[in-house]
């Protein structure tokens, strides 16, 4: 499987302040990854990288190998919902349609019709007659449309009520599954992340702290349970993510490196919400992919 989208130590500084730094990350080509940060964590700095509304200040992006700051070809590849759903509110969604045909060669008209057909969005109504549910599934139409093989999307959730939520998490759902995009998701509801993702990246302090498969990362942290004691020096014990300890137990969240064969220890799974929550609030802890590392050179003696 091929890599979507790709950064290696990519930066960026406004002055003093750095909004992002040496982040490090791959997403799988066909992935729907979410994306978790607190506010000022470099969330929407990575999108605006990765669109090529930004320059870097250190390191690169790439999106399917194109630089999306230099190459033409990169601009058909990438679809973008951005935070505040910028669309033209004197427009009518049909003015929007003819908009998005104009300057997307790619465009699919019948995908942007037959979506809003479907969602009860009338062509004739002009954009600041719409729901802020309605508007969003109108940006997600027209980013759509362009027919992406990469869709970033920077907290389109935030404003929408639960129904408006479902809804546009559905409509994005039958697009991956009837068109195969990528797709990264910026959102702040875990819960609502957890019914459509299936990787993870988490951001501290511009950092990448958290890197990978969602079943693979629940699979490799536990909370382990018992009396007072120093669970990071217990065996497959990897590093101790968050701990709480008393006069009569011990309660860690542990990203794990093999099986833990202690018996005076109780081990429970782990939930994506409780997950993302403890990283976060360790921020210096952190679950990134080993480095590959280049294939051995065996020399012959002749």
């Amino acid at each position: 499987m091929s890599t979507a989208m790709t950064a290696t130590g990519l930066g960026k500084r406004y002055r003093q302040r750095w909004a992002l730094r040496e982040c490090t990350l791959e997403i799988p080509e066909g992935r729907v990854a979410g994306l978790v940060g607190p506010n000022g964590a470099g969330k929407t700095t990575l999108l605006h990288l990765a669109t090529g509304l930004l320059e870097p200040t250190t390191g690169t992006v790439s999106v399917f190998g194109l630089n999306p700051r230099v190459d033409a070809q990169a601009l058909p590849v990438i679809g973008f919902v951005g935070q505040e759903v910028p669309l033209y509110r004197s427009f009518t969604v049909a003015d929007m349609l003819s908009f998005g045909r104009h300057l997307n060669p790619s465009w699919d008209d019948q995908l942007a019709r037959s979506r809003l057909d479907r969602l009860d969005i009338p062509l004739r109504d002009r954009v600041d007659q719409l729901s802020g549910g309605q508007r969003a599934q109108l940006a997600l139409a027209l980013a759509l449309a362009k027919r992406p093989r990469v869709l970033l999307l920077d907290e389109p959730l935030a404003s929408l009520d639960p129904l408006a939520r479902r809804e546009f998490l559905q409509t994005l759902m039958e697009s991956v599954a009837e068109d195969g995009v990528t797709v990264l998701l910026s959102s702040h509801l875990v819960m609502d992340l957890e019914r459509v993702c299936d990787y993870l990246i988490v951001l501290a302090r511009g950092h990448t702290q958290v890197v990978g498969d969602i079943d693979q990362l629940l699979r490799m942290h536990k909370v382990l349970t018992g009396p007072p004691r120093n669970v990071a020096g217990i065996g497959g014990v990897a590093s101790v993510v968050q701990e709480t300890k008393t006069e009569r137990q011990t309660i860690a969240l542990v990203r794990t490196e093999g099986p833990i064969l202690d018996p005076g220890l109780t081990q429970e799974s782990v939930g994506l919400e409780d997950l993302v929550l403890a990283y976060l609030g360790q921020p210096t802890a952190t679950a990134l992919p080993q480095p590959r590392l280049a294939p051995l050179k065996v020399e012959v003696s002749r």
